[in-house]
């Protein structure tokens, strides 16, 4: 059995969605084609955007699945990413609270997308 997890996030347009994930994480792609593009998040762990499987996404649509990025630190970790995506004009569609497991907050992507930003377990 293989020890990576690629969480695949569907867009409308790769380069553009990549381009905002890699604002928000402060990296860059590890792996792109026009269509399909990665980022290395660490061992054993990728992000990639996906644009060649489903047409016109809609922010309007509920998802039923997020992509969860969990930061090192504290509460004051977690709402200095709210304050520094905020300014940036990411949506946001909850503000920081704490959910039993620490603060958190969700943002949404282009696409309407969820990204929640909670501490590591």
């Amino acid at each position: 059995m293989t020890t990576s997890v690629v969480s695949i996030v569907y867009v409308n347009d790769a380069p553009a969605a990549a381009r905002f994930y890699g604002d928000l994480l402060g990296m860059s792609p590890s792996f792109e084609t026009p269509g399909y593009i990665t980022f290395d998040l660490g061992p054993g762990a990728d992000l990639a955007v996906w644009s060649g499987h489903v047409e016109d996404l809609s922010p309007e649509v509920p998802r039923t699945s997020e992509v969860c990025l969990a930061v090192d630190g504290g509460p004051d970790d977690v709402s200095a990413i709210f304050e520094q995506w905020n300014s940036k004009g990411v949506t946001i569609l909850a503000e920081p609270r704490d959910a039993g497991f620490g603060l958190t907050f969700v943002a949404a992507d282009p696409d309407g997308n969820r990204i929640r930003v909670a501490l590591r377990d």
